[in-house]
Formats: structure tokens, C-alpha cells, sequence
């Protein structure tokens, strides 16, 4: 039997790992138009799980600020 990795999850994001061992996390949702034009982006990559959850949590803030219509 192979090495299973533990289940590992973000919520409202697909998390890939590739054969290589990259991690890559993609929203499930579209984000809102006006979060997309202030750069907010849907698909994420990292080397390791915690900084993907980084990457995520980074987008999900610059998401809700443009959509609270808070400047960065």
C-alpha cells in the first residue's frame, strides 16, 4: 500500500498537488468582477501546503477589501 498523504483542504478552493509536489489551489467560485480588477486572483501555487493556504487567505482578503471598496 503507497504512503497516503492526510487530507488536506482549503474551503471554497480545489487544492491539486502535483506529481512533483507543487501545490495548487483553485477557487470554486468566481470571484466578483470588481475583485478580479483589483487583482485578485483564482488560482494559486506554492511549494509547500501552509504557503498555498497563505496564498489563498492573501487573495480571499484582497477579494473582500475590493469588494468592501477599501483601497490598498
Amino acid at each position: 500500500m503507497e504512503n497516503a498523504r492526510p487530507v488536506q483542504s482549503i474551503p471554497g478552493w480545489r487544492l491539486i498537488i502535483s506529481d512533483a509536489g507543487r501545490f495548487w489551489a483553485i477557487r470554486n467560485r468566481a470571484f466578483p468582477r470588481t475583485a478580479l480588477r483589483a487583482g485578485a486572483e483564482p488560482t494559486v501555487d506554492a511549494d509547500t501546503f501552509e504557503q498555498v493556504q497563505e496564498a489563498v487567505a492573501a487573495q480571499e482578503e484582497k477579494a473582500r477589501d475590493a469588494v468592501a471598496g477599501v483601497v490598498s
